[in-house]
């Protein structure tokens, strides 16, 4: 499926949700991927307030995310060539700093975190993160495969394969006061 950026912004740049939403539908229906009412109802599309949505965004669901417990379940949803933009997760006074742990249930993804840096990069990543970009060391992952973070304050991010992903997200609480994206420019 080619896409293109126009098709998920208005005329005044207006990042177009629905139409989003709309996109990872349709992935869904080429991996067979149940579209449940709490899906349907839940699902949300962003594209991090960059306008560069084909490349640099991403869906999800929240299945869980219990602070009292302190457990948390996602399923992440990117399309083809996507990134989630380069984060960390920080101790907050509320919580520790969140470790996750991510398991491909369609699609592939590149999981980039800190280390030694993985020469040559085997993906190209988004031109308007190039300088944002600090996590370089890269792992394939695919369907049924598992990757974590390496600790928990680490810099880090995915890329989907050209099919686009469906990754199913193990963590702690998730808070978003404990977000840090490495690109100033984000807006969550």
């Amino acid at each position: 499926m080619k896409l293109d950026n126009s098709d998920f912004y208005d005329t005044e740049g207006q990042f177009l949700g629905d139409q989003a939403r709309d996109a990872y539908f349709a992935m869904f229906e080429s991996f067979n991927y149940p579209i449940t009412d709490k899906l349907r109802n839940d699902m949300w599309a962003i594209d991090f307030g960059l306008g560069d949505f084909v490349n640099v965004g991403m869906g999800g669901v929240f299945w869980v995310n219990d602070a009292k417990h302190k457990y948390f379940g996602h399923e992440i949803f990117l399309l083809g060539g996507q990134m989630i933009v380069e984060h960390a997760h920080v101790e907050t006074s509320d919580i520790a700093a969140k470790m996750e742990s991510w398991q491909v249930r369609h699609g592939m993804i590149y999981t980039f975190a800190e280390g030694d840096e993985t020469i040559p990069c085997p993906v190209e990543t988004p031109a308007s993160q190039a300088e944002f970009i600090t996590a370089k060391h890269v792992k394939e992952v695919k369907i049924g495969e598992i990757d974590s973070l390496n600790r928990p304050t680490a810099r880090h991010f995915m890329l989907a394969g050209p099919d686009g992903a469906v990754v199913t997200e193990y963590a702690t609480f998730h808070d978003n006061d404990a977000l840090r994206f490495t690109n100033p420019d984000v807006k969550f």
